[in-house]
C-alpha cells in the first residue's frame, strides 16, 4: 500500500518555555478577577445607579468561560464517539488526545457549582431572572412550566454532566483495558458504548446549552440553538487536536504514528466545521427573521444594539470567511506556520461566539469587556490545561494494541487466515 507520508524528521520544539504557562495563567486569573472585583466595588456612589453588582457580573463571566471551555470537553467526546462509529484508522494516533480532552468531563462537573449556587440561592445577581420572584409572573416561564423550576434545572444539570462523565469514563477505561491485553471484547465495548452514546450525546449536549445559556432569553424560542452550540464545539475541538497532535509528533510520542494524512483530514474536518457553523448560524437567523415572530426576534435585535451589531458582523467574518478562505488550499492544511494562527483565531472566535450568546442579557447596550471576564476566562483555562496534561500523560499517548494500528501507519499485514493457508502450502 503506498504511503503518502514525509521521509524527513522535524526538529523537536522547544517547549522549556512553555510548560509553566498553564500555571501562569492560573495566577494571572486569580488576579485580574480580584483587581475586577475591587474595581467594581470602588465605584463612587453618583455613579452606582449605572454599575452591575460584583456577584452579577462574577455570575455572567463565569458562565461565559466555562461554556467555552465545556466545549472542548464535548468536543473531544464527539471525536472519540465518531472514531469508534466509523471504525476509522487515520484518527487512531489521535484518539488518546480526544479521551485526554473528554475525560475533563469530571472536573468540569465540579466547576459547575458556582453556576448552580447562584441559580439556586442569589436573588438579585441571578444570571436566570425567571428564578427569581420577578420572574415568576413571566407568561413564559407558566408556558415551559415542567421544566423551568429551578428542580428541573438540577435535575437536567446533574442528568448531562453525569452521562458525559459516565461516556467519557467508560471509553476511557476500555481504551486503557486494550493496551494491557488487545482483547476484541475491548473493541466491541468502546463500539457498544459509542453507539448509545452518540444519541445520549446530541440529548444533553442541546438541553444543556438550552437550560444554561438559551434560557437566559426564557422567552425565546429556537430548535436549533444547541446545533449551532455543536458546531462551534467540534469546529474549535478539531483544531486543538490538530495543534496537540502537532506538538506530540515534534517531540516524539507520535514521531511516526501522526502521519500526513492524519493532519490532512483533520485540516479538512476543519473546514467542513467551518461552513456548518455558517449554515446553522444563518439558517437559524433567517428562519426567525423570515418567520417575524416577536418571541424570537428580540434575540436578534438586542443583538443589533451598541457594539454588540460589530461584534455579530465581526463573527459573520471571523467565524466563516476567514477561516474558509484560509482553508481552501488542500496543501496549506500541512503547514504549521499556516495552521496554528488558524487554529489560535478560532479560539478567539469561539469564545466572542459563545460571548455574543450571553453577555448581551447582562450588558445590552453594547459589548464591554471586563477584567473579571479575563480574568475568570484565564483561570478556567489555566486549570483545564493542567489537568488535561496530566489526564494525557497518565497512558501511553499512542493506543498500543488498537486493531487499526497497522492501517493507520499505511502498512498491509495479512489476515490470519491466509497465513495459515500460505503454511499449508
Amino acid at each position: 500500500m503506498a504511503s503518502h507520508t514525509t521521509t524527513h524528521t522535524e526538529a523537536p520544539l522547544d517547549m522549556s518555555t512553555w510548560r509553566k504557562v498553564p500555571t501562569k495563567l492560573v495566577i494571572a486569573g486569580i488576579v485580574l478577577t480580584v483587581l475586577g472585583a475591587g474595581a467594581s466595588l470602588m465605584i463612587k456612589p453618583e455613579h452606582a445607579e449605572h454599575a452591575i453588582p460584583v456577584l452579577k457580573q462574577f455570575g455572567f463571566s463565569y458562565l461565559t468561560a466555562y461554556v467555552f471551555c465545556l466545549s472542548f470537553m464535548l468536543g473531544g467526546l464527539f471525536l472519540t464517539l465518531l472514531h469508534h462509529l466509523f471504525d476509522a484508522s487515520w484518527s487512531v494516533p489521535t484518539r488518546r488526545i480526544t479521551e485526554a480532552l473528554a475525560s475533563l468531563a469530571g472536573p468540569m462537573a465540579i466547576a459547575f457549582l458556582p453556576i448552580m449556587g447562584l441559580a439556586l440561592f442569589a436573588e438579585e445577581s441571578n444570571p436566570y431572572k425567571w428564578m427569581t420572584h420577578a420572574g415568576h409572573e413571566n407568561h413564559a416561564v407558566h408556558a415551559k412550566g415542567a421544566l423551568m423550576t429551578k428542580a428541573g434545572f438540577v435535575v437536567v444539570s446533574l442528568f448531562c454532566l453525569g452521562v458525559w462523565w459516565l461516556l467519557a469514563n467508560r471509553l476511557r477505561y476500555w481504551s486503557v483495558k486494550q493496551d494491557e491485553n488487545g482483547s476484541a471484547e475491548c473493541t466491541k465495548k468502546m463500539r457498544a458504548w459509542s453507539c448509545g452514546g452518540i444519541w445520549l450525546f446530541a440529548i444533553t449536549l442541546t438541553i444543556a446549552i438550552i437550560m444554561w445559556v438559551k434560557a437566559l432569553h426564557v422567552e425565546f424560542f429556537s430548535t436549533m440553538f444547541g446545533v449551532q452550540y455543536f458546531a462551534g464545539t467540534a469546529w474549535v475541538t478539531i483544531g486543538t487536536t490538530y495543534l496537540i497532535a502537532l506538538i506530540l509528533k515534534r517531540q516524539g510520542p507520535l514521531q511516526g504514528f501522526a502521519r500526513e494524512k492524519t493532519f490532512y483530514f483533520l485540516g479538512s474536518l476543519l473546514f467542513a466545521f467551518t461552513v456548518f457553523w455558517a449554515y446553522i448560524t444563518f439558517s437559524q437567523y433567517f428562519i426567525i427573521w423570515n418567520a417575524n415572530i416577536p418571541e424570537e426576534t428580540f434575540f436578534f435585535l438586542w443583538r443589533e444594539q451598541g457594539s454588540w451589531f460589530g461584534l455579530g458582523v465581526l463573527l459573520i467574518f471571523g467565524h466563516f470567511f476567514i477561516p474558509f478562505l484560509a482553508l481552501l488550499r488542500i496543501d496549506l492544511k500541512l503547514k504549521v506556520w499556516w495552521m496554528a494562527p488558524i487554529i489560535a483565531w478560532a479560539w478567539v472566535m469561539h469564545y466572542l461566539d459563545v460571548t455574543y450568546n450571553v453577555m448581551p442579557v447582562l450588558r445590552p447596550f453594547g459589548f464591554m469587556p471586563q477584567l473579571m471576564d479575563l480574568g475568570i476566562l484565564l483561570l478556567l483555562v489555566g486549570l483545564y490545561v493542567i489537568y488535561f496534561v496530566k489526564s494525557l500523560n497518565a497512558h501511553p499517548v499512542m493506543p498500543q494494541k488498537d486493531p487499526r494500528i497497522a492501517e493507520a501507519l499505511d502498512m498491509y499485514v495479512p489476515p490470519a487466515s491466509s497465513k495459515l493457508a500460505g503454511a499449508k502450502h
